[in-house]
């Protein structure tokens, strides 16, 4: 029974491990919470991938939802300024689909692109500026304003 639970502990640790993100991106700044919440108030963009039920129980304030398997790719479009700051977060270091979007907007030449690999989970343990969905209000993402 001990080895039973032990080969389970390991596993479990093992598959934790596998799903971890990468704690830097080429061509990206990891930044921790402090400096993402110091981006914020300088007004960079914060792009959240996580799918829409974890932003509907909350996300950083103000930030878009871009899920990364539906609606990131359309930071891909040349009508998007490259030099604008991108804050690209997931929920924390165990959610690898964060470093997946920073790539790519590295990719697409966005020139500062912040990885915020802590995530959202840091950022509402530190009570820093959270909102949840409003449903009957969509946020959009204006080119022109950046």
């Amino acid at each position: 029974m001990r080895i039973l639970l032990l080969c389970l502990l390991v596993g479990s640790s093992t598959v934790l491990q596998a799903n971890e993100a990468p704690a830097e991106i080429d061509g990206a700044m990891t930044v921790n919470v402090y400096q993402a919440k110091r981006l914020h108030e300088l007004g960079a963009v914060f792009i959240d991938v996580r799918d829409g039920q974890q932003w509907a129980w909350g996300h950083v304030e103000g930030a878009v939802h871009l899920n990364l398997a539906h609606d990131f790719l359309g930071l891909a479009s040349t009508s998007w300024p490259r030099n604008m700051p991108l804050v690209v977060y997931c929920d924390s270091e165990v959610c690898p689909a964060s470093a997946e979007a920073v790539r790519m907007a590295v990719e697409w030449g966005y020139e500062h692109v912040f990885y915020f690999r802590q995530g959202y989970f840091a950022w509402m343990l530190h009570d820093f500026p959270q909102e949840k969905d409003n449903f009957g209000q969509i946020t959009t993402l204006n080119a022109q304003a950046h």
